[in-house]
């Protein structure tokens, strides 16, 4: 019966009242009325009839009968009032017919506010609907600077072409990053068949959602469904039904306990810090005799240099290990289908630990993981938040602080060269690393920066017409196509390069140091606490995984100075990014006396003040830097300061963090 559904409402309803009260919130609906009258409305749009989702109604438009209802919208009035009456009348008509007219709403900044309709919009809510007919006018504030606010105006970009209401992103750059995920152009218009899937498949998994207690979580339903399409993929997820959705979620549920606490991530810098005896929480059969072992490549050892460290790697681990691991290369893998086939081959061969090699794996990566929960992935990147992998990194930057002082020492001008390719983090740590190691020598240096991924541009051939003679190029070479120019280099007056110095990616070592790890049973005791905090593993110089090889014609007091340096760094007595530190235009970056912390390093987006040369934008870069740089990189804005693009750092070649 409708009263007895009004009783079970009115509870619903009493009992946010009081829990609005007893935490000192106002426990009635808000009023939109109030809320504008000290906001600038910069215009005022008639949207027209839509669908919009019941979960983004969340007040009233005028003060009117707003005392009616506590703040969820459940009824606050006696069961013997006229307004029960209607509202029992209004569900029976719900219940036999369904109701079909449309409600009149506001919308301001995302939300919507009930000018006629609040009893139906009640109903509904009550009987857990998700989206009901309104007729909407838009409210658009005033742009500013506020954060909510730009991200409103994200939203609105995204509306212009979706005209959907169904997704609300709570971070910068989410509504973007969602088209790129749809494989939709940023300025292109939806079918009515785009907004139909994604208004059917936002039902389900919210439905999905609040079924595994999601709403307990202070994750709204909309981050949690990007990430759900991040792992899954749009056009796996627009097809799957609730039930199944409910079975996938359960799957990957500690990415959302994760990305609802922060996406902590902790960096482990050192192999020490691993424990022993947790690994076998994460392979479940225990410490393993043996092992059978991945390795995933983009492009091929013989096209990429960054493949060929990594299988230089592969090799020196089966040394390391005779008799008691076998491993399998698996190259080409280019796109995400080309890496799910490969750790599809992989595990139908029994291997039990696979390595993604390029950051542009690491989501291909968490889908396979969340698949295959006794399988082990690591994924060659940094700072990515995914507990259902773990990540691997080396801290280039404190070699290129070597690089930088052997140049500065070397050379006989103030005017030293770098070349770099993508203009992504990580590689900007380096460069800065590499200008503060030459400043160090040399106070009065200046490094000339050139990118070889800006169209239109020969980055090596600008810095010789500058007469720049020592140059820092490349880490590795790539077999197919092997040239001088890698390392840190001279440039002789007869045009021949003089190989000086350069920084070593030890990949055996550091899978060694992963692997043996596994079979003494230890593991960091965080990588353990799947749902709780990511893992990283970032190591450097202390952990023997990176180096500086310098040429035997060096003289004898620079060899010295370097491995003074050297061996400073490895003990934890030296550190590169020590203050005080200057980013160009004077800004300070580190004060004297204080150390940049890894999260500072990381994720750096500021060039030092003795860098010559700036960060591209993204439509100077070439298509395939584009591509990488949108994944995983940084942009511009017009300010000239640098931001944070989706990821946090880079590798090389694939990755481009080389250098």
């Amino acid at each position: 019966m409708a009263s007895n559904d009004y009783t079970a409402a009115l509870r619903q309803g009493r009992r946010s009242y009081r829990a609005a009260l007893t935490k000192g919130e106002y426990p009635y609906l808000p009023i939109l009325d109030e809320m504008i009258s000290y906001t600038e409305v910069a215009s005022i749009e008639n949207v027209g009839i839509m669908d919009i989702p019941l979960s983004k109604i969340v007040g009233t438009k005028t003060v009117g009968r707003s005392n009616a209802f506590a703040n969820n919208f459940m009824p606050l009035l006696p069961e013997e009032s006229e307004f029960a009456s209607k509202w029992s009348s209004l569900y029976n008509h719900q219940i036999d017919d369904g109701i079909n007219d449309p409600i009149v709403a506001y919308e301001f900044m995302n939300q919507f506010y009930v000018q006629e309709g609040n009893k139906r919009v009640s109903v509904m809510k009550y009987l857990k609907t998700y989206s009901l007919s309104a007729s909407v006018t838009r409210l658009v504030p005033k742009k500013s600077d506020d954060m909510e606010n730009r991200l409103y105006y994200e939203f609105l970009d995204f509306y212009e072409v979706s005209h959907s209401y169904d997704v609300c992103f709570s971070k910068e750059g989410s509504y973007k990053k969602f088209l790129k995920l749809m494989g939709k152009k940023q300025d292109e218009v939806w079918s009515d068949d785009d907004r139909m899937d994604l208004h059917t498949a936002c039902y389900d998994f919210e439905l999905a959602f609040n079924k595994a207690h999601g709403d307990k979580l202070d994750i709204n339903v909309s981050d949690a469904f990007l990430i759900y399409v991040e792992i899954y993929g749009y056009s796996k997820v627009i097809n799957q039904t609730e039930q199944e959705m409910s079975r996938s979620l359960q799957k990957m549920w500690t990415e959302i306990t994760l990305a609802d606490q922060g996406g902590q991530v902790e960096l482990v810098q050192d192999p020490e810090h691993i424990k022993a005896s947790l690994f076998n929480k994460l392979l479940p059969t225990g410490v393993p005799d043996s092992l059978k072992i991945a390795f995933i490549y983009m492009k091929t050892p013989k096209t990429s240099s960054w493949a060929y460290a990594h299988e230089l790697g592969r090799h020196y681990l089966e040394q390391a290990f005779e008799g008691k691991i076998e491993t399998m290369a698996f190259d080409k893998a280019d796109t995400e289908a080309e890496v799910e086939e490969a750790i599809e081959q992989a595990v139908a061969a029994g291997c039990e630990l696979i390595f993604t090699t390029a950051t542009q794996m690491v989501n291909q990566s968490v889908r396979s993981a969340v698949k295959y929960p006794k399988v082990k992935i690591y994924n060659c990147s940094i700072k990515m938040s995914y507990s259902s992998i773990c990540t691997y990194y080396a801290r280039m930057y404190e070699s290129k602080f070597l690089m930088g002082a052997i140049a500065a020492a070397l050379s006989r001008t103030d005017r030293l060269g770098y070349v770099a390719d993508y203009p992504i983090y990580g590689t900007l740590a380096n460069i800065n690393a590499f200008a503060l190691g030459a400043k160090m020598i040399n106070p009065y240096v200046q490094i000339h920066l050139e990118w070889t991924k800006v169209k239109g541009i020969d980055a090596r051939e600008r810095l010789k017409q500058e007469g720049i003679v020592f140059v820092s190029d490349s880490d590795m070479i790539t077999p197919e196509s092997a040239s001088r120019a890698y390392g840190l280099y001279a440039k002789r007056e007869d045009g021949e390069l003089e190989n000086l110095a350069t920084p070593i990616w030890d990949w055996g070592k550091f899978y060694e140091k992963i692997v043996q790890n596994i079979f003494s049973g230890g593991s960091s005791e965080l990588d353990a606490q799947k749902g709780k905090k990511a893992v990283n593993y970032w190591w450097g110089m202390s952990a023997d995984v990176i180096d500086v090889i310098c040429s035997k014609s060096m003289p004898h007091g620079t060899s010295r100075l370097i491995e003074f340096l050297k061996s400073s760094i490895r003990a934890g007595a030296f550190h590169p990014f020590d203050g005080p530190i200057y980013a160009q235009g004077g800004i300070v970056q580190c004060e004297k006396g204080k150390t940049l912390g890894p999260d500072e390093i990381i994720t750096m987006d500021w060039l030092a003040e003795n860098v010559i040369g700036k960060v591209p934008e993204l439509d100077e870069l070439t298509d395939e830097a584009r591509t990488l740089v949108e994944f995983q990189g940084i942009k511009v804005d017009e300010s000239g300061t640098e931001k944070n693009a989706e990821a946090q750092t880079g590798s090389s070649d694939e990755n481009g963090g080389h250098q």
